[in-house]
């Protein structure tokens, strides 16, 4: 009998799939020792972005289901 795969769910808390199937994240840096960062980066840093594509076929395999 085939074992479902399971996912690593402090992964799956972490990353969202985008509509076309792409691995969203959200930025580092943001957590504390703020004042010395500029409000523009600190803004940027808010957006989430994109998984990049060299670390995507690992994420997959961590997340077999999202």
């Amino acid at each position: 009998m085939q074992q479902k795969m399971k996912t690593k769910r402090a992964a799956a808390k972490r990353f969202k799939l985008t509509g076309t199937g792409k691995l969203m994240r959200n930025k580092a840096y943001k957590r504390h020792i703020l004042t010395k960062k500029s409000t523009k980066r600190k803004r940027n840093l808010r957006q989430a972005t994109l998984v990049d594509a060299t670390n995507v076929k690992t994420m997959r395999k961590i997340l077999p289901y999202v």
